[in-house]
């Protein structure tokens, strides 16, 4: 099985956004400058600062909640699948809005889901500014929720991507599980989430939170700066490309956790698809010279030299023999 057998088509993906980006040419005319639009986040100038924006959902996560009726940390998920966007160009998130379309009405449901956000804003130390909420129910099956921050960062503090270079050093910092993607293709592979894997029930164990890396990675750049930072989300290892063209090897890849080794030898996955569809253990990337490994260390202790950057274009993992373009 793949991600594209389960419904999700990662290649038409691209080209359908494509299209519809190629659509959106309007900019305003009383700015500085047009926006910048970096690999994981969309920034405008604003006086000696850039403003960061993100939005994110948590995909099909929610119907794992919604079947289990568990919701108290989906919106940790949430928030997390946009701060951690935002931190990658060195912006601290400040402010978060978030969106909710329903179905119908569930009081524990709505308890629920506002403790997670609680506590995701907690984690990213942010503001909920307020939201929306939208009842569809010709449109949604359950709920769908999505959000947006804001972060800030100042110019010169700026990560864009462009100082990586041959050398540097790949640092992988752990993830908690699957995050929140490629739960199309999980549920397809537990199609009953009750079923008990390690003494746990499966439903549980998607439903784990992602992690929120922003205030160490904050704390780090207090000591140090990267060259790219890289959230590993829908695309896995790909999104390290969205850093900057170069050849990044990854020849001592983070172990993947029991869930992702469940998933593959269940729904007979190639190393190949499984990479390209879920972080495989590793939720973020710190780029950055070996003279920062000190300080990468001290503040995110489980961080651990992956790899490193080399000439050319791509994201190499020698020892499995997987290599994307």
């Amino acid at each position: 099985m793949d991600y594209k057998e389960a419904g999700v088509d990662i290649d038409t993906e691209a080209e359908f956004i494509k299209r519809l980006v190629s659509e959106i040419k309007f900019e305003r005319k009383d700015l500085k400058k047009a926006p910048i639009n970096l690999g994981f986040t969309g920034l405008i100038e604003f006086g000696d600062f850039y403003i960061a924006m993100n939005t994110d959902g948590v995909g099909t996560k929610i119907i794992v909640a919604n079947q289990m009726e568990k919701w108290d940390t989906i919106g940790i998920d949430c928030v997390a699948m946009n701060v951690n966007d935002t931190v990658t160009v060195g912006a601290e998130p400040i402010a978060f809005v978030d969106y909710l379309a329903i179905d119908s009405y569930n009081l524990k449901m709505a308890e629920e889901l506002g403790k997670g956000l609680n506590k995701g804003a907690e984690e990213a130390n942010i503001t909920i500014l307020g939201g929306e909420t939208a009842t569809i129910p010709e449109i949604t099956k359950g709920a769908d929720l999505s959000g947006t921050s804001i972060g800030i960062v100042r110019k010169e503090n700026l990560i864009t991507g462009e100082k990586v270079k041959k050398g540097d050093l790949i640092f992988g910092i752990p993830s908690t599980g699957i995050h929140s993607n490629g739960l199309t293709l999980a549920r397809r592979i537990f199609p009953d989430l009750n079923e008990r894997v390690h003494g746990e029930k499966i439903g549980y164990e998607l439903l784990k939170p992602t992690r929120i890396y922003v205030r160490e990675i904050i704390s780090l750049l207090g000591d140090c700066t990267p060259h790219g930072m890289a959230h590993i989300t829908g695309g896995g290892l790909l999104n390290i490309l969205r850093v900057k063209k170069m050849k990044y090897i990854i020849d001592e890849p983070l172990k993947p956790q029991w869930l992702f080794e469940e998933i593959q030898e269940r729904g007979k996955i190639a190393q190949e698809e499984m990479y390209r569809t879920f972080n495989m253990g590793m939720g973020f990337v710190i780029i950055a010279p070996e003279d920062c490994e000190g300080e990468i260390k001290k503040n995110i202790p489980d961080s651990k030299v992956v790899g490193s950057v080399d000439s050319g274009t791509g994201v190499e993992v020698p020892e499995l023999r997987i290599e994307f373009q």
